[in-house]
């Protein structure tokens, strides 16, 4: 069982901030894609990943980053600055 979290318009597409997720998933994309087998809503917000980025455990991290003892998952839009 793992958190994952939703930043920005992922979670206003998901529609909640936080969720508890049980997955046999071995990888980030793996979850996306369990994730977005659940609802449309789920697809809408992974439809383009290269739009998101992923933090694992609060590292910045890739889609391919594996998920044995990961505790937390995040998703959120690139962030600029200024």
């Amino acid at each position: 069982m793992m958190d994952v979290l939703y930043f920005a318009w992922v979670r206003e597409r998901i529609g909640v901030p936080k969720e508890k997720v049980e997955t046999g998933a071995a990888t980030v994309a793996a979850l996306v894609d369990e994730l977005r087998a659940r609802e449309a809503r789920y697809e809408a917000a992974f439809a383009d990943l290269s739009a998101l980025r992923v933090a694992v455990d609060q590292e910045l991290s890739d889609f391919d980053a594996p998920l044995e003892g990961v505790r937390e998952v995040a998703f959120f839009p690139p962030m600029t600055g200024g």
